[in-house]
């Protein structure tokens, strides 16, 4: 549906006021945002909007006199579509609007398409203190959505992020989401690649690049001084627990000294069996010191859910690797703050551009599909 053939948003609307708006600007079309329904939730599909759904522009037409006295016309806004999200929730629209309208209801002056959700109601407990990078927090301060509410409310404000758009909540609240703020990517494939290949594919971005100690097979044991052995040693440090843990030992471990070293014998033949032939790696992670920038790092493992959107692919049928790139910056909590402070912006203008480097190369080297932090899939052209 062209902006221009969609019908207009009824601003003077009462109803308009009880409802969550996704507010969009100009060239988002409503396929878009089936695609990222379908990339959330599971059955979407187009709808008619019920009568009862459709906002309404009233005093339109002059009142007419009836049998029974005087009663107000409204007419009705042009039919539209109503996207399913979930058994309860439709998502109407698009509704066109200009900039006096989308000021009227609170919402940014670029504002070109209103799309209104209609949901059950389901609020939860009084939001705890910390982190909001949604602005969630801000905009249900007496109680942040649950079940149904809280996931297409959550899917609104992913939405509003990836197409540069804003939601105005029920509450009043206007949340627009920054886009620079998701900056992590993942790799969707079929395909296994061995630790030292993806670090030679890593380091064709980052030279710096290096295999995390944390991956199988690289563990050699406890350290010395660790454990029992640390208590009485010169510089050695308290055993975790302190003296709880060594009571609960005494309490509820095993006494008889026979069988404590019978089973300490074999804990050592395990130990010694797995370092001599380790499993093979199911998961394993590469790093890039990225100095005040913070580090950029890439997880492997198999995928544990997909989105909906590629469950139903061919090649996805016998299991899925996602190869994660994240960054993490030097202060891990600006992360979820809905305003960072300058130097985390600059930090992450710096290291984006890193993570899509090396998520296209790794792409390019292995397939897939390329997901971003909501689970929405970015053509890998555009990395």
């Amino acid at each position: 549906m062209a902006e221009a053939e969609a019908p207009a948003l009824p601003v003077e609307d009462p109803t308009l006021a009880d409802r969550h708006l996704l507010a969009l600007p100009a060239g988002v079309s409503p396929e878009e945002v089936g695609v990222l329904a379908a990339s959330r939730f599971r059955g979407v599909r187009w709808e008619d909007a019920p009568a009862s759904e459709a906002p309404t522009r009233t005093g339109v037409l002059p009142a007419v006199t009836a049998a029974l006295g005087i009663r107000a016309v409204g007419r009705q806004a042009a039919p539209v579509r109503a996207l399913r999200l979930a058994r309860l929730s439709t998502l109407a629209g698009p509704y066109r609007t200009d900039a006096a309208g989308a000021v009227a209801l609170g919402l940014p002056a670029t504002t070109v398409m209103v799309w209104v959700l209609h949901t059950p109601r389901e609020r939860g407990e009084r939001p705890y203190p910390g982190g909001d990078r949604d602005g969630l927090k801000r905009a249900f301060p007496d109680g942040l959505p649950v079940r149904e509410e809280g996931r297409v409310v959550q899917w609104l404000v992913a939405a509003a992020r990836r197409l540069g758009g804003a939601v105005r909540t029920q509450t009043g609240a206007v949340l627009t989401p920054d886009p620079d703020a998701s900056t992590d990517l993942t790799v969707l494939t079929d395909r296994w690649v061995e630790p030292a290949t993806v670090l030679e594919l890593v380091q064709r971005v980052q030279p710096r690049a290096y295999l995390s100690e944390a991956i199988p097979g690289s563990w050699k044991g406890p350290t010395l001084l660790a454990g029992r052995s640390s208590q009485g040693a010169v510089g050695g440090a308290p055993e975790s627990g302190g003296s709880g843990l060594r009571s609960a030992l005494e309490q509820h471990g095993v006494q008889d000294d026979d069988e404590r070293q019978r089973l300490m014998a074999e804990a050592d033949a395990f130990d010694e069996l797995m370092l001599a032939a380790p499993p093979p790696s199911e998961s394993f992670g590469v790093l890039v010191d990225l100095g005040v920038d913070g580090m950029l790092a890439v997880e492997v493992a198999a995928c544990e859910q997909l989105p909906p959107l590629m469950e139903d692919l061919p090649w996805t049928k016998d299991g899925v690797v996602a190869y994660r790139v994240r960054w993490e910056p030097f202060e891990i909590e600006q992360i979820e703050q809905e305003k960072p402070s300058l130097p985390h912006r600059v930090a992450r203008s710096r290291s984006a551009p890193l993570v899509a480097q090396v998520a296209k190369v790794l792409q390019a080297a292995v397939g897939g599909e390329v997901a971003d932090e909501a689970d929405f899939l970015v053509d890998p052209a555009d990395l």
